[in-house]
């Protein structure tokens, strides 16, 4: 039996998660390091983890695999050449989006010519959920195909958006993005307040898609303030599968089709309405829960599931040239769709209030 990939979690804040994501797999992982700069938070997570803190990524040396969860150029960071400088040692790097094309393309190269493993990661599509969705997507297709993939994000999370999509389709290639619906002066001077949501029409592996993306963004705290995360349905003749919040839950929702009698009325009842006898919408899987543990079980799980995939792109370098293939198609295609969509506008909310559940559910309609 082969021991466990050696893995040096470079980056302190969504680093937290990998972190948890090592420890939880002990059979396949084993955690020797955490690289950052070398704050008072940083040494105390390496005290609590019981593991050296490096502060140079020349220190690092007991490491199959090093996850990059540091801000790359795309986002103003050194995390793609901190990427590089690890694979030109021959060592694996699971590096975390987003990341521009040049940079994933740039540190392939490298990874080539080191013999070594690179992939980009973007969470998303590897939470339990999504994967839920994606896996009810996928017995869609050979019904007639996709009719249509409608989505809803907050454009910080529109990069890995497009990774789901792409998945639920079966294929980003082709892809295309329209330009964004300028909102009409006589809906605008109703609002009584700006619009949050740009709308376009895109194309996504030749799948028809219809895109509402909260192009805005509080300078100060970019990770908060959005409305949603994800919101995405696919639709077939058969029915539709609704992916309501990144979390769950996914929902299932048939056709309604009823036959006609003789005089035209539909057939509501009886013989020949079998189908019509299921649920109008049924949820597919658990209950979301809450996000507690959202961060302490579902994040660290899908970079679980990353681990282990990538793990077996280590074991089998045929596996490389399609993961990489595929992380630049996805930014690529983030590229093209942040390029229509422009410069987020800067807001700065408040911070929201707490609506209970009870409260909303006090009175019946």
């Amino acid at each position: 039996m082969s021991r466990p990939l050696r893995v040096v979690v470079a980056g302190t804040a969504f680093g937290r998660i990998y972190l948890d994501a090592v420890r939880s797999a002990p059979e396949s992982f084993v955690l020797t390091g955490i690289l950052a700069k070398g704050s008072d938070f940083s040494r105390a997570l390496a005290a609590r983890y019981d593991v050296p803190l490096h502060t140079d990524p020349a220190e690092v040396t007991e490491a199959d695999v090093v996850c990059v969860v540091v801000r790359s150029g795309a986002t103003g960071g050194p995390g793609s050449d901190l990427a590089g400088a690890f694979l030109r040692r021959g060592i694996h790097v699971l590096q975390e989006h987003p990341v521009h094309a040049e940079e994933i393309a740039a540190n392939l190269r490298t990874a080539r010519e080191a013999d070594a493993a690179y992939s980009v990661h973007t969470l998303y599509p590897d939470l339990a959920p999504v994967r839920r969705f994606l896996v009810a997507a996928r017995a869609l297709r050979p019904v007639g195909g996709l009719a249509f993939l409608d989505a809803a994000c907050n454009s910080q999370v529109a990069y890995p958006l497009l990774d789901v999509l792409g998945r639920a389709a079966g294929t980003l290639r082709p892809w295309a993005f329209g330009a964004p619906q300028p909102v009409d002066e006589t809906v605008a001077g109703a609002c009584a307040g700006e619009q949050p949501f740009r709308t376009l029409h895109a194309a996504i592996g030749g799948v028809p898609v219809t895109l509402r993306v909260q192009n805005q963004v509080h300078p100060e705290d970019p990770d908060n303030h959005s409305h949603l995360l994800h919101r995405i349905s696919a639709g077939s003749d058969a029915g539709v599968v609704t992916l309501a919040d990144t979390h769950g839950p996914v929902l299932w929702h048939p056709r309604l089709h009823s036959p006609r009698d003789h005089t035209g009325r539909l057939v509501l009842a009886g013989p020949g309405t079998e189908r019509l006898g299921v649920p109008s919408t049924s949820a597919l899987g658990p209950e979301p829960g809450t996000y507690h543990e959202v961060f302490s079980r579902l994040w660290p799980g899908a970079v679980r599931a990353a681990l282990r995939r990538f793990a077996g792109d280590i074991r089998e370098p045929r596996r490389r040239v399609h993961s990489g293939q595929w992380a630049l198609s996805v930014s690529r295609a983030w590229a093209d769709l942040t390029a229509v969509l422009g410069i987020p506008e800067l807001i700065r909310p408040a911070e929201p209030p707490v609506l209970s559940l009870g409260r909303l559910a006090d009175e019946p309609v």
